[in-house]
């Protein structure tokens, strides 16, 4: 019985790996059609697809400014954020910061939204695989075009039409810092009006986007 038990979970960890890099080496390549996020929207969708060099730079140094700033140095994981966020979640506070873009990517892409040890761990599987495989720029590709950025809105290039009315592939760095600033919860914040809070922290991004462009935290992608 437990011999039975353990080749059943030897073959079941067996085909999940092989799934799963399956998966992983097919969007190295391959547009990402549809995720779980996706599917389980209430809301008719508007996706568009872009390569990252139609998606304006601004974007980029915009969500790295606002999401992740050692996005290029960092092998998937930010250990000083998570530490913060485990210290601030004990203590019954509240912190962003403590997933990475290739860790929201990876649960973007395979998994769902919502947390759970278990989930933590897949998309930890996942975030090392998608580092190994796919490098920093397919993951930051990947990440814009997948995002949501709005109601029923997903990518830069749906969010930018339907904000901006015009492509991804020109944004102000306002337009991208107003973007960013609204990733975290994009059903609830507004892009065209920020105003408070809101806009203030739009503010900081695009101060901080001038930060990443100079000092190349964006190097990895470009």
């Amino acid at each position: 019985m437990i011999r039975t038990a353990t080749l059943f979970l030897v073959k079941l960890v067996l085909w999940f790996v092989g799934i799963s890099l399956a998966l992983v080496l097919l969007f190295k390549w391959v547009p990402v059609p549809v995720t779980a996020t996706m599917m389980m929207d209430e809301n008719s969708i508007t996706k568009d697809w872009e390569p990252l060099s139609n998606i304006d730079r601004n974007l980029v140094d915009a969500v790295i400014a606002a999401e992740d700033g050692k996005f290029c140095e960092h092998n998937g994981f930010d250990a000083e954020a998570i530490a913060k966020a485990a210290a601030s979640n004990a203590q019954g506070g509240r912190i962003r910061g403590g997933s990475t873009i290739t860790q929201q990517t990876a649960k973007n892409v395979f998994l769902w939204q919502g947390g759970g040890y278990f989930r933590k761990g897949m998309e930890a599987w996942f975030a090392f695989l998608i580092e190994q495989i796919w490098g920093k720029r397919r993951i930051m590709e990947v990440y814009l075009n997948v995002a949501e950025t709005g109601i029923g809105t997903y990518g830069a290039e749906a969010g930018a039409q339907r904000y901006f009315k015009h492509s991804a592939a020109r944004l102000t760095q306002s337009e991208a810092a107003r973007m960013a600033a609204a990733l975290p919860l994009p059903k609830e914040r507004s892009v065209v009006n920020p105003s408070g809070w809101l806009a203030r922290h739009g503010g900081t991004i695009q101060s901080r986007m001038r930060v990443v462009r100079n000092e190349g935290l964006d190097a990895c992608v470009y």
